[in-house]
Order: C-alpha cells, then sequence, then structure tokens
C-alpha cells in the first residue's frame, strides 16, 4: 500500500490501484501522477474568462486541463473529465505531451496576445507535478502562469508550486462545512488554509457559485466577506479587503438540474453584500 499525501483524503492505494481523484496511482510503490502530460482540453481564452479581473486585463491566455478532480460537485461543467467514473476513460484519449512542447506552444501565441499559461478545466492540482515542470519552463520563456482551482490540496504542494504560479483564481464555494461535506465531498478548512497560504506569494481572485437552497443566504454571504476580508499577506498585514471575489450565478447542469437557475437579483443583492467588506467584487452569469 501507498498513501497519497496531496489532498486531505489522503487514499491508501494498492499496487496498480487509482485514487479517488482518477488522477492519481501507486505505481511501484509510490503515488504518481498518472495523468502527467496527458491533454483534454486547450484553448486560447481571454484572462477574464478565468476569471480574473484584476491581473493583465485585456489578455489573452492559452488555457490547458487534463482529467480528475478531489471533488465531487454535483453542479460540475466539466464533468467528463472531472469526475473519476468519467475521467478514467479519458486517460487513453488525452492526448500526451511534453512540458517543452506545452511551453513551447505558448511562446507561440505572443503574437496572438497570450500572456503565458492557465492550468484550468479539470483540478490541476491532481496532477501538481506536471503543473510545477511546465510552469517552471514557462518562466524560462519570460511568461505568466496561472492556476485556477478548488484549492483543496495539502500545503506543501502549494508550496511546490508557489515559485511558479503568478495569478490564481480559487473557488471559495461557501463557508459552511455542512455544505462542502455533504454536497462537494470537500472540506472546508482545507480550502481556507490554502486560500490563506496563496495570498502571501501571488495574485488571488475568489469565486463563489451561488446554488439555490445551498449557500444563497444573506448571512452566508456576510461571513464569507469578512472571511475574506481578514486574510494577511507574508509580511501579516490585512489585504483582504483588495482581494477580488466574483459571485456566480448557478444554472442547472449534470446532477444538479432539479432546481431553477439562482434567480439574477439575488446575486446582485449578495454581490452587494460582499462589497460593504471587500473593494472588488464581480457578478458572472448574469
Amino acid at each position: 500500500m501507498a498513501r497519497c499525501e496531496v489532498c486531505f483524503r489522503h487514499c491508501e492505494l494498492r499496487e496498480g490501484q487509482i485514487g479517488f481523484c482518477g488522477a492519481r496511482k501507486n505505481t511501484g510503490g509510490k503515488v504518481c501522477a498518472d495523468n502527467y502530460g496527458r491533454i483534454t482540453a486547450l484553448a486560447l481564452d481571454p484572462i477574464e474568462k478565468k476569471p480574473l479581473q484584476r491581473f493583465h486585463p485585456g489578455t489573452m491566455i492559452l488555457s490547458v486541463g487534463s482529467y480528475g478532480c478531489n471533488l465531487r460537485c454535483p453542479f460540475c461543467q466539466n464533468s467528463d473529465i472531472s469526475w473519476s467514473e468519467r475521467a478514467f476513460g479519458y486517460r487513453d484519449e488525452a492526448r500526451l505531451v511534453t512540458t517543452e512542447l506545452l511551453a513551447d506552444t505558448a511562446e507561440q501565441y505572443r503574437s496572438r496576445g497570450n500572456i503565458g499559461l492557465a492550468f484550468t478545466y479539470n483540478e490541476p492540482l491532481v496532477g501538481f507535478e506536471f503543473v510545477r515542470d511546465t510552469a517552471k519552463l514557462v518562466h524560462e520563456r519570460g511568461m505568466l502562469n496561472v492556476l485556477v482551482s478548488n484549492g483543496t490540496a495539502e500545503p506543501w504542494v502549494l508550496d511546490e508550486l508557489a515559485p511558479y504560479i503568478d495569478a490564481m483564481n480559487i473557488d471559495l464555494k461557501g463557508i459552511t462545512e455542512r455544505y462542502y461535506g455533504r454536497t462537494l465531498g470537500g472540506d472546508l478548512e482545507a480550502v481556507k488554509e490554502f486560500i490563506s497560504r496563496a495570498v502571501k506569494f501571488c495574485h488571488v481572485e475568489l469565486t463563489t457559485l451561488i446554488v439555490p437552497g445551498e449557500n444563497d443566504s444573506e448571512t452566508e454571504m456576510r461571513t464569507l466577506a469578512e472571511w475574506v476580508a481578514s486574510l494577511t499577506d507574508s509580511e501579516g498585514r490585512v489585504i483582504g479587503k483588495s482581494i477580488p471575489l466574483h459571485v456566480s450565478r448557478f444554472f442547472p447542469r449534470f446532477r444538479m438540474t432539479d432546481r431553477p437557475p439562482t434567480d439574477a437579483g439575488l446575486v446582485y443583492r449578495l454581490a452587494e453584500i460582499a462589497g460593504e467588506r471587500l473593494d472588488y467584487v464581480y457578478t458572472g452569469n448574469c
């Protein structure tokens, strides 16, 4: 047996067994990223689509995804590559690329306004080794790296990536253990710890998807905004007020089609409440 230490699940894996995330595997007694270099999606996107509103606005970024995720959000918009029962099927379909080829491709798109590489679409941290190795090469080419993540990884993983990541959008999906544990299969404290550390070394923006009946109360938004506002930098200075928050509207999808889209008026109201504590609040999908 070998134990995976990447996230709070700490999967105990037999030889050849793949973990909960669908991406990490016990190979020769060591847990490795079975999705290393296996690409399922590649697109040149506006930076605002990540979403990042206050990091090089108006530019483009080459966005890459693999497969696998360690959460089980029932409204996942990329379930085919994220949920492990589906993601397993993508191993052989995914295109195998080298870190050098991906970094070279990012550089080739400079003429189209590309500023670097964004790791997104699935959960990049379940294959953090490929993110780290590729991001290092992107930096060597004088370009930038973005990570779009659920923030559910152990602190040492973040430390591995810290020298190479310039900006992140991290999902802060809610502010209650009930929602994270029951609905998402996650761990709120792990995400809060990840965010608390990330803001100390790079630009961070946060996204909260407002799901009817789950995390849509004014009380929860006030609690969430207050927590974000309390975050500090590496010098211990309170900087949370300046961290951008994206408040996004839910639409029924995947396994959560039993409820209507979030009322747009509610999204605007919750954004207004967040704005009482935070300087930069944006609405999405409205």
